[in-house]
């Protein structure tokens, strides 16, 4: 039966008049229909109303935020700090990431900023090579480039219309109505009432919990970062370089003509102290690695304090028929709120943008009046999207295993036989796979 989905055409300028309009889709569901109204209209009980609220200006949500607007669908993003979390490093992207930036239009003014990244090259801790491959000869399509966190924050955030980002919005508690409807309550004490709802808040989403998922679980491993400056130039070619030991592994990669993003794994029994003066964390990555390669000792110096970190490495298995699905009503999850991964296969931030496109583009059909209702659109895209991110999350702490084993003779065997003769590339990199279509919405709703 054919119900309908009442939707808020907004003025052009905010100097006319305020009076929203609707216009009726026909949309074929046996479930209630969902009226999306007016950002920051006034309930009756006093909330502030919204549309599509996403929880967390992290990458999975402003990429879904942006994607949601490049399909003519508004949201409002939540963010618990008081401007963009910008710090950090840099993270890996590989082709399937490039596909999804690409496709919102970002993919070009990111690409001028960062080098491409040629090939790879693995070495033992007293500096022997084990095996160099060339990206473009195992998959002429592959791209790969290390990118700045902050940059791509940043030029996601400004894709976005002005006020779509409501800073320092904490969110306390998660109650839903009969309608359907959610109510967020934010530590401030303001009260949003929003029809659908994004979780994009992390490893540690407060959305994920209230869905029943469990908390991420520490795998044995932790990883210092860093980015190294060099106001001069750096000297690398453009190469990813992996150092592997016993229960140790390293590696960095050139991001830009003065900087370099580094990292550091390590086996540890438990997540122990946490840390934050640089100073010590620069002398304990150095004690770490201090019979390596020099280039390393000397990345490490070069780290402005500012990028510097120290944080134990977790995921989630998603077990069929254990886990909770991705979607509860209208409250979705996307990226580490739903499937925190090890950074192991460089994924973590391309399933997250994978994630941002799919659902956009399965929730702008369902609010405009397509087959399938918000709730419909949200299950079919956890199911589509469970068959990714369950194998990646699995095989990414796998590899992290088998390259922290800390065995002597194992070692010795991954080091003399399994690296120079039996690993292939491209059959490792199958999982870049992925291909979306540019994003081009009609009408804002």
């Amino acid at each position: 039966m054919a119900t309908s989905l009442l939707l808020p055409t907004f003025p052009p300028s905010p100097r006319q008049s305020l009076t929203r309009s609707y216009r009726w889709f026909p949309v074929r569901t046996g479930l209630k229909p969902v009226c999306l109204t007016a950002t920051r209209a006034q309930t009756s009980g006093g909330d502030a109303e919204e549309s599509v609220v996403i929880v967390g200006a992290g990458i999975g949500g402003l990429a879904t935020a942006v994607s949601l607007h490049r399909l003519g669908v508004r949201s409002v993003v939540l963010e618990q700090a008081e401007s963009l979390r910008t710090g950090g490093t840099s993270l890996t992207l590989f082709k399937n990431g490039w596909r999804v930036l690409d496709a919102i239009s970002v993919g070009p003014q990111l690409r001028t900023q960062f080098l491409e990244i040629e090939g790879m090259v693995v070495k033992n801790g007293d500096g022997r090579e084990l095996r160099s491959f060339t990206f473009k000869d195992e998959d002429q399509s592959q791209e790969v480039r290390a990118v700045e966190r902050r940059v791509l924050l940043e030029t996601l955030a400004s894709q976005l219309p002005p006020e779509t980002i409501k800073f320092s919005s904490k969110l306390k508690t998660i109650q839903t109505n009969a309608n359907g409807d959610t109510q967020l309550e934010l530590e401030d004490g303001s009260k949003l009432l929003a029809k659908i709802v994004i979780g994009c808040d992390g490893i540690r989403s407060k959305v994920a919990t209230w869905m029943g998922f469990s908390e991420p679980r520490y795998v044995g491993h932790c990883a210092f970062r860093g980015l190294g400056f060099y106001p001069e130039g750096q000297p690398f070619e453009n190469k990813v370089n992996y150092i592997y030991g016993r229960g140790l592994r390293a590696g960095y990669v050139p991001v830009s003509s003065t900087k370099v993003y580094w990292f550091i794994c390590f086996n540890s029994p438990s997540l122990g102290p946490k840390i934050t003066d640089p100073a010590i964390l620069k002398r304990q990555a150095k004690e770490l690695v201090s019979t390596w390669p020099k280039d390393l000792q000397d990345l490490i110096d070069l780290t402005p304090d500012e990028t510097i970190s120290r944080t134990p490495l977790v995921d989630r298995w998603l077990w069929p028929g254990v886990a909770p699905t991705a979607s509860k009503g209208r409250v979705v999850l996307v990226g580490d709120a739903w499937h925190p991964m090890t950074p192991n296969l460089g994924q973590g931030a391309c399933c997250a943008l994978e994630d941002s496109v799919v659902l956009a583009n399965k929730l702008a059909g369902a609010i405009k009046g397509g087959s399938e209702s918000v709730e419909e659109a949200m299950e079919s895209y956890g199911s589509e999207r469970w068959s990714r991110a369950f194998p990646l999350t699995v095989r990414a702490n796998l590899v992290g295993a088998l390259l922290q084993w800390d065995n002597p003779l194992v070692c010795s065997v991954r080091d003399n036989v399994v690296i120079p003769k039996l690993v292939r590339l491209g059959p490792m990199l199958e999982h870049t796979n992925f291909e979306c279509e540019p994003l081009f919405g009609s009408s804002k709703i």
